[in-house]
C-alpha cells in the first residue's frame, strides 16, 4: 500500500466533511458570546436605557440576529467551504424564511393594533 493514499485516507477520515472541528477553547468563546448578547438586550429592557420603546426593539432585534451569527460560526460550524457549498444555501434558505416569518408577524401585528376597537367604545357594546 502507498504511503501517501494511507495519509489522504487518514486525513480524509480525521476532517470529515471538510469542516474545521472547534475546540474547548472555541466553544467557550461562542459560549461567553451568547451570555453577553443575551444579557445586554435583558439590561436595556429591565433599565430603559434607550429613550423609545421602538429603538429598544430594534436594538434587540440587531442583538438577536448577532447571537444568531454566533450560534453558527461556533455551534453549528457552518462556513462557506463546508459540505461543497450546502451549508451556505441551507443557511441563505433559512434567513429567507426568517425575514418572512418576522416581517409577516410585525405586519399583522402592525395591522391588528390599528384596527383595534378603542376600550372606551366596547364598554357600550353590552
Amino acid at each position: 500500500m502507498n504511503t501517501d493514499t494511507h495519509a489522504a485516507h487518514a486525513d480524509d477520515h480525521h476532517h470529515e466533511g471538510g469542516h474545521a472541528h472547534s475546540t474547548f477553547s472555541g466553544y467557550m468563546l461562542g459560549f461567553v458570546l451568547s451570555v453577553v448578547l443575551t444579557a445586554i438586550p435583558f439590561w436595556l429592557v429591565m433599565s430603559g436605557a434607550l429613550p423609545s420603546k421602538q429603538i429598544t426593539a430594534l436594538v434587540i432585534m440587531a442583538f438577536a440576529v448577532v447571537q444568531i451569527v454566533v450560534h453558527m460560526i461556533y455551534f453549528l460550524h457552518m462556513n462557506t467551504t463546508s459540505e461543497n457549498g450546502w451549508s451556505m444555501m441551507a443557511l441563505i434558505f433559512t434567513i429567507v424564511m426568517v425575514v418572512i416569518a418576522l416581517s409577516g408577524s410585525l405586519w399583522v401585528m402592525n395591522h391588528l393594533n390599528s384596527n383595534m376597537m378603542p376600550m372606551h367604545q366596547m364598554s357600550g357594546m353590552k
